[in-house]
């Protein structure tokens, strides 16, 4: 189990709720103190004006609300906002925004009474997930739509997805036995009022983006080996005078990978002897896409490094206004909600994964391209040329998805439209940005299922199973299972969801670098 509130939670521990089936537990010296900050607040709240309990919202925070209609106040904004368009989240991404807001509630500063974090509690553990819009969100005041959509079904008026049924969520809680949330003090504003969605969908993201990472180390590794290409380019001594952890991370994992490989060749045996020949029929340096791996994605790596800390960080930070501190009787008021933190980290993250899917796109046309290679046939045909296509059909598909990458890279960060009457004159478009490298990423799953493809076929062209490095053999036994070697032409769609799967389902394992281990998909995906 993963306990929540005795301290910081880490991105290991929400995958192991997301992805293992963990249960979340709750520390009830933490949630004591969720209960005592809310006893503070409806005390201190008394005779006193405090934004979003008895004033309107938003530009609207100039209205006093009479007392006896407060509590309608928190439904009137729940169901106001509950007003999301496009499709609903994936079970993941909802599944993790929750434990996103259980966190921010457990900090002990939002008001909240402790039913809330129960009932999210009970949301999570039982696997029921509220039908939650992708759009919506501006990322300032936090993410009002998508957060709405959450506090509807709390409330017990929205719809949730229940073992792969969505139905209303009153009729699952009766099933249940779980009491709908009940408004107390402010709790509508609580539920809605963060950055918990954006939050949720980028720790996802950041998962998802290291599995990337390291199945681009590896079949970087296994392009390095199928062409037979010189080992300097990945040795400590060159990579260590360049002082970047990333990069000196990512050849350190790559030489790992390559442990025991009767295919990459050292230089010294090869070209560092008195040759006789003009002109070298050997490449005496590889292409960039071979040869600057480490360079190429230890950016990458540094940049996803960043990218947890700060995502971690939100994690388990309040995103909520105003602030309601019990421990110095105090009440501030501001813009923690404000998502600018999430939104350029995704957005580099996204930039990031679009290099990635660049890299294997590259590399694969380097397979594919014989006029490059001077090893391989065309399109990696292993039928009758003129007559059987190979790869060519599937390359499109890789060609296309990298462009859609590029091109779904501007950064949403820079890109502030205001709105609620100029209130939120600057936003953070913090959800967009999430989202759109959540759709980044799984595009750069499927070019990488591309290469992969290929890259085993490169392996049955020239019988070289037996002189691959351990991990690169266990690699292409395991996807051959799923993927078998062709000769003759046919449909590939098939093979490149159940590949795609796969990838998506596993994390290539090698005692080096940064964390790894086979990971199984949760149910909820």
């Amino acid at each position: 189990m993963v306990v929540l509130g005795s301290k910081m939670l880490s991105l290991e521990e929400v995958h192991r709720v997301l992805f293992e089936g963990e249960e979340l537990v709750l520390d009830e010296a933490a949630v004591e103190q969720v209960g005592e900050n809310f006893r503070f607040l409806k005390q201190f709240s008394a005779k006193k004006l405090i934004y979003g309990i008895n004033t309107g919202f938003g530009p609207m925070a100039q209205y006093r609300i009479p007392e006896e209609d407060t509590f309608q106040l928190q439904y009137n904004l729940i169901r106001s906002h509950a007003s999301g368009a496009g499709k609903c989240l994936a079970p993941v991404l909802t599944k993790s925004l929750m434990i996103a807001r259980l966190s921010s509630f457990m900090q002990a500063h939002s008001g909240v009474h402790k039913d809330v974090v129960y009932l999210l509690r009970d949301l999570i553990n039982h696997n029921i997930y509220p039908c939650i819009y992708e759009h919506g969100g501006v990322g300032a005041s936090g993410d009002l739509v998508q957060l709405a959509h959450l506090a509807h079904a709390l409330i017990g008026e929205g719809h949730v997805l229940y073992e792969e049924e969505i139905r209303p969520a009153a009729e699952v809680y009766k099933q249940l036995g779980l009491k709908p949330m009940q408004v107390h003090v402010r709790e509508g504003l609580a539920v809605i009022n963060g950055t918990s969605a954006m939050t949720g969908i980028a720790l996802v993201n950041i998962i998802e983006a290291r599995k990337l990472l390291m199945w681009s180390c590896a079949l970087s590794a296994m392009i390095n080996e199928v062409v037979e290409a010189f080992d300097d380019h990945l040795s400590y001594e060159l990579n260590a005078v360049k002082k970047h952890a990333g990069q000196n991370a990512v050849a350190e994992l790559m030489r790992a990978m390559l442990k025991g490989s009767k295919m990459i060749r050292h230089r010294p045996d090869h070209l560092y002897k008195e040759l006789e020949e003009e002109i070298f029929k050997d490449k005496v340096q590889e292409y960039y896409s071979l040869r600057c791996v480490p360079q190429i994605l230890g950016p990458i790596y540094d940049t996803l490094a960043h990218a947890e800390t700060i995502v971690v960080g939100e994690l388990n930070s309040v995103s909520d206004n105003p602030v309601v501190d019990h421990h110095h009787k105090n009440v501030y008021h501001g813009g923690n909600f404000h998502g600018d933190y999430i939104s350029l980290e995704m957005d580099k993250v996204k930039i990031a994964m679009t290099k990635l899917s660049m890299l294997s796109e590259r590399q694969l046309n380097y397979l594919l391209n014989d006029k490059l290679n001077h090893k391989f046939p065309p399109f990696m045909n292993l039928g009758k040329l003129g007559f059987n296509f190979g790869m060519q059909g599937v390359q499109f598909t890789a060609t296309s998805t990298v462009a859609e990458n590029q091109t779904l890279s501007f950064p949403m960060y820079i890109h502030s439209i205001p709105n609620n009457n100029d209130n939120q004159d600057i936003v953070s478009m913090g959800c967009n940005a999430a989202q759109m490298t959540y759709k980044v990423i799984e595009n750069t799953f499927e070019v990488l299922t591309v290469q992969i493809m290929t890259l085993l076929q490169a392996v049955d062209y020239l019988n070289c199973q037996d002189k691959l490095s351990g991990f690169s053999r266990r690699i292409y036994q395991d996807v051959r299972a799923i993927f078998p070697k062709f000769i003759d032409d046919a449909p590939r769609y098939a093979d490149v969801q159940q590949i795609k799967a796969y990838l998506m389902r596993h994390e290539p394992s090698v005692v080096a670098g940064p964390k790894t281990g086979k990971r199984q998909k949760s149910s909820v995906q």
